[in-house]
């Protein structure tokens, strides 16, 4: 809300205004005239909206590390979502896969057999979550692709940042204690090279390795969503009524071949 930064907000919370209607009730108690009469209004405002589910409205007004309040009122039409490509961006690389997870199921499309079908599969989300997807995978899939991606985004590069968690999303998954199994080890630049494996050789199990890694990528994203939530729910005043269950690991519908992941690594290098 205009006007209302953390001061304020803790101050509210201090004198008991923990709800919006709360906040259009009492606000004018507790705030200057002026102040009390914004956020009066911009509490009625947004409970009109949350009932429209207009996530949009509350996206445009949150600071990047604070956008992760608006994950329980939109978990239900939140897409996870995280993109492989050739390199860092067009016009020379594109798009090789994409893996798509709602907390249900799971979608891939690979390039040149079904990416034109994301576009549509997309759409109906209210709220988009990713790691360093505002920099990295939305713009990439803008001019890609052509897909807007105007749903809300929850990019939690920003919101683990702002809890400490740093060193992307794969260190931010082990200072998290979370396991990669056979695909420990994996990372961006082997995908590229497992696609082109896949591309000159026709090795289908580099293919399947990829979309596995490109998967899990994915999936990880809801269960690192929650943990965040519960951590940035402990700095509020609201910590005592709980956090969020974090949710049951998905199965992989891909299976990683370590040969491949072995000799790719070996070409490289890499131990």
């Amino acid at each position: 809300m205009p006007g209302v930064g953390p001061k304020t907000e803790r101050r509210l919370w201090a004198a008991g205004v923990h709800s919006w209607r709360e906040g259009c009730a009492r606000a004018a108690a507790i705030l200057s005239q002026g102040k009390a009469e914004s956020v009066a209004h911009h509490c009625a405002e947004s409970i009109q909206r949350l009932a429209r589910q207009d996530a949009r409205y509350f996206h445009e007004r949150l600071p990047s590390n604070e956008q992760w309040r608006l994950f329980p009122e939109f978990r239900h039409s939140a897409a996870y979502l995280d993109i492989e490509t050739t390199g860092l961006g067009p016009p020379h690389d594109y798009v090789t896969t994409i893996a798509l997870y709602d907390g249900k199921r799971i979608r891939h499309y690979i390039h040149d057999e079904n990416m034109d079908d994301f576009r549509e599969d997309i759409e109906p989300y209210r709220l988009i979550v990713t790691y360093n997807g505002k920099t990295f995978d939305a713009p990439f899939l803008r001019q890609c692709l052509g897909v807007r991606m105007d749903q809300a985004h929850i990019d939690l590069r920003y919101v683990l940042g702002s809890l400490g968690i740093k060193g992307g999303l794969k260190g931010c998954e082990r200072q998290l204690g979370l396991d990669r199994g056979d695909l420990e080890g994996v990372d961006g630049y082997l995908a590229v090279l497992l696609w082109h494996d896949y591309r000159r050789n026709a090795n289908e199990k580099a293919l399947q390795t990829l979309l596995a890694y490109n998967v899990q990528d994915t999936v990880t994203l809801e269960t690192l969503m929650v943990l965040a939530y519960n951590m940035k729910l402990k700095q509020t005043g609201f910590a005592a009524g709980g956090g969020l269950s974090l949710p049951p690991a998905p199965k992989n519908p891909f299976r990683p071949d370590v040969d491949t992941i072995s000799r790719l690594r070996s070409t490289v290098g890499w131990p």
